[in-house]
């Protein structure tokens, strides 16, 4: 009888070929890798972001015309320059012309322009020249690019000298018999706005680190007078302080606590509380007490203190100044220097003469180069 193939069962399996049996923790493990495996989605970068940030870098000047009638007449296309400021990274000046620029006008306009003047290539700006009203009634003559930033966009000038502004500014006649013009003296404000461009990369993952708190915490530590290891007394009163805190912020405390010799100055060991007393001799309490303010927290006190004097008003007897001085004697630069930037606010045809005083007997070189500058551009003609 013939076998029929479609029924045929197939051949055994050998033993040798039998799949091994698996342990249960083997399955469970190689389950758990599979699942555990990423996509090829799930292996991409988080998404990053980028934005372009474009915004002008603004400064302002004012250069004052003071002669006005001297400089007619000085001739067609010829102007006087102001001083070079600094916007954006470069160099900046304001150029009046009082015969004009352009010799077509027959010198019926006036003529200012801002010019760049540093080296530069395509720097593109806005400007504002405004001619002030000096009755004090606010009627400034505006001349924005500012204002029509959207319509034209921003100027290019192209090279070292090139400038912008207008060649009729203002008719002459009409200048001379109005109120922008006082005591022969113009005043024209200028504003210049650098556009500049940044790229603002966002990180995934950022973390924001807030300002240093240093000068918080080690003025809380002066409020607290924990710690305190020194009595300093300033014509009779008592200050508590920190000997490291002192010695690190001047080297004149330093020798004057850690040395054998002091220097002068007299020392003492306070039998109460065991803390070695100093006397400070030639400076005033509040002074003292300003100055520690600073060797703490590393800031001025109020500008309110700083001004403030006795009846005679001399700028030598302002706080601001007597600061100064101890920041000259115990050789703390950086306190000299706020010091130095509050007295430059102050400076005036009246006070130049004392705070250059000031400034050459204290060492005050910032404050000096200022005062000097103010005499020559204010003081020249009397």
């Amino acid at each position: 009888m013939d076998e029929d193939a479609g029924g045929a069962s197939p051949p055994p399996v050998p033993l040798a070929q039998a799949p091994p049996p698996q342990h249960p923790i083997a399955v469970a493990a190689a389950a758990t890798a599979t699942a555990a495996a990423p996509s090829q989605r799930d292996m991409a970068a988080s998404p990053t972001s980028s934005r372009s940030v474009t915004e002008t870098v603004n400064g302002s000047h004012r250069f004052v015309i003071q002669g006005y009638s001297l400089a007619k007449g000085m001739g067609v296309g010829k102007h006087i320059a102001s001083e070079t400021f600094t916007v954006g990274g470069y160099q900046w000046a304001v150029y009046f012309y009082p015969d004009g620029k352009n010799p077509e006008d027959n010198s019926v306009y006036v003529s200012v322009f801002i010019a760049l003047a540093s080296d530069g290539t395509d720097v593109r700006a806005l400007f504002e020249l405004t001619l002030l009203d000096q009755s004090g009634k606010g009627k400034h003559k505006v001349h924005s690019h500012f204002d029509r930033s959207l319509e034209s966009g921003p100027y290019t000038l192209k090279y070292r000298g090139s400038m912008w502004g207008y060649k009729r500014f203002f008719r002459r006649t009409a200048l001379e018999a109005s109120d922008f013009l006082k005591d022969d003296c113009l005043k024209i404000n200028c504003t210049v706005g650098v556009v500049v461009s940044t790229i603002d990369y966002s990180r995934p993952h950022s973390i924001h680190v807030p300002d240093s708190d240093i000068g918080y915490d080690f003025g809380s530590l002066l409020d607290s007078q924990e710690g305190v290891d020194v009595i300093l007394n300033v014509g009779g009163e008592r200050f508590h302080a920190h000997k490291l805190v002192l010695a690190a912020r001047s080297h004149v405390f330093r020798s004057q606590l850690f040395d054998d010799e002091s220097d002068g100055e007299k020392s003492e060991v306070n039998e109460t509380d065991e803390l070695k007393e100093f006397s400070i001799d030639d400076m005033e309490p509040t002074v003292f007490k300003a100055m520690l303010h600073f060797i703490y927290r590393d800031t001025l006190v109020d500008d309110n203190e700083l001004g403030a004097s006795s009846s005679d008003g001399s700028i030598f007897d302002t706080l601001a100044a007597k600061l100064l001085a101890a920041a000259d004697k115990y050789h703390l630069p950086r306190l000299r220097l706020l010091c130095e930037s509050y007295l430059c606010k102050g400076i005036s045809v009246a006070s130049v003469a004392s705070t250059l005083a000031l400034a050459d007997r204290h060492r005050a070189m910032e404050l000096k180069a200022v005062c000097l500058k103010f005499s020559a551009e204010n003081l020249s003609g009397t």
